[in-house]
Formats: structure tokens, sequence, C-alpha cells
């Protein structure tokens, strides 16, 4: 007769349990997290308020023009000022709706218990750097590219 193979379960919790018990502890309190969640919706409705007014400026600017409505001169160089300034403010519209969607993705890292938490290296983040830009996603030496 085959002998019969008992498994036995590792019941002393053990290094690996502590190491899962330190991975769901929060890195900050309630407190931090509502005022970084405050601050951040606050920015974001900046944001958005700046991206809505530069893309409306920039489509004023089509409807102010004039077809055919382009000046080659000494004053105005080469190409239209209304389109550049058109340009210019689509790029700062973009901007400022990329800048949303990173609040956006931080505001779902607070609600999903992962704020702080660097996407690269999964280290935390440094406080200061949470504070001085709160929808950070990357410790500063990632987001810089040293590593």
């Amino acid at each position: 007769m085959a002998a019969k193979k008992t498994a036995t379960k590792n019941t002393d919790g053990g290094k690996p349990a502590a190491k899962t018990a330190a991975a769901k502890k929060p890195l900050f309190d309630e407190k931090y997290l509502e005022k970084q969640r405050n601050l951040l919706l606050t920015e974001r409705s900046r944001y958005v308020t700046s991206a809505t007014r530069l893309k409306a400026e920039a489509d004023s600017l089509v409807e102010e023009r004039e077809p055919g409505d382009v000046q080659f001169d000494e004053e105005s160089g080469e190409g239209d000022t209304l389109a550049v300034e058109r340009e210019r403010d689509l790029a700062l519209s973009a901007h400022a709706r990329a800048a949303v969607d990173q609040i956006d993705a931080a505001l779902a890292r607070i609600e999903g218990g992962t704020y702080g938490i660097c996407l690269v290296s999964g280290k935390p983040i440094p406080r200061q750097r949470l504070n001085a830009i709160p929808w950070a996603a990357e410790r500063v030496e990632h987001k810089a590219g040293g590593f």
C-alpha cells in the first residue's frame, strides 16, 4: 500500500502574514487623506475651469476669423497670429485636462487604499512630495528617470 501524505498548514502566521498585514495598513491617517481629497477636488475644479475657458477661447478665435484672413508682413511674421494663439490655447487646455485625469486617478487611489504608493516601485511616496503634488503617482527618482 502507498503511504498517505498529510499536508500540514503553517499556522504560526510567520513573516508572510506580517508582510501582508503591513501592506494592508494604510500609510496615512483618515484626517490626512481627507485633507488631500479636499485639495485634489479643489485643484480638479480649477483645472476643469481652466481647460473649459481655454477651449472656449480657442473656439472663439476660429469664429472671429474671416476666411482668407492671413497676414504675411514684417510685423506679424510668416503666419497667422490667431492660429498660433488658438494652438497655444488648445495645448494649454489639453494640459489642464491631462492634470484632471491625474487628479481623478489620485482620488481613485485614495478610495482604493493605495494613495501614496509609487506605481513603479511600490514604495511609499514621501509625504512632502504628496503635499507639493497631491496627485503624484511616482517617487521623485522614478519621475525624474533616475532608476
